[in-house]
């Protein structure tokens, strides 16, 4: 299960002006209110909300990844935006965020989401790859990005 294959430019957003990490979060559900496998936003909500919560999502290396496993989806739902600037996420690295992707999937499907936080921390991992998404200018050229870079990531 690739990323590319599930993210589409509809919910990618870049350079947000956003001041604080509840509306980032906000503007992510946002982006997939529409989703053809979002059949529930409010659940959805509640359940990315409780997951946060929980623990922060701030990954460390300036990414956030936001996400949840919710009977609000009916399939993987991935939205991804970069940040016009710093925003402070409580990473555990204490690092300020710039890249945010948000992962939803059906409670059933733990090995898919397992599987595609794996893939997302794994690519976003690299130096190279979360410059050139902070360069994207467009929409196309972040799907591009995924494509080129998950050529050879085929086993995760």
């Amino acid at each position: 299960m690739k990323i590319e294959g599930i993210l589409s430019e509809k919910y990618i957003a870049l350079n947000l002006e956003l001041a604080q990490k509840s509306q980032v979060i906000e503007n992510m559900l946002s982006l997939v209110s529409d989703h053809a496998g979002v059949k529930d936003i409010g659940k959805l909500r509640d359940d990315v909300v409780k997951r946060e919560r929980e623990m922060s999502t701030g990954i460390g290396k300036s990414i956030a990844l936001p996400h949840a496993k919710t009977d609000g989806v009916t399939e993987p739902v991935i939205a991804f935006a970069t940040l016009r600037n710093e925003l402070d996420f409580d990473s555990i690295d204490n690092e300020p965020v710039r890249l945010v992707f948000l992962l939803a999937t059906p409670e059933d499907m733990l090995a898919e989401h397992l599987k595609l936080l794996g893939r997302i921390t794994k690519l976003a991992g690299r130096e190279d790859f979360r410059q050139s998404l902070l360069l994207s200018t467009s929409a196309a050229e972040v799907i591009e990005l995924f494509r080129e870079w998950e050529k050879g990531f085929s086993h995760i």
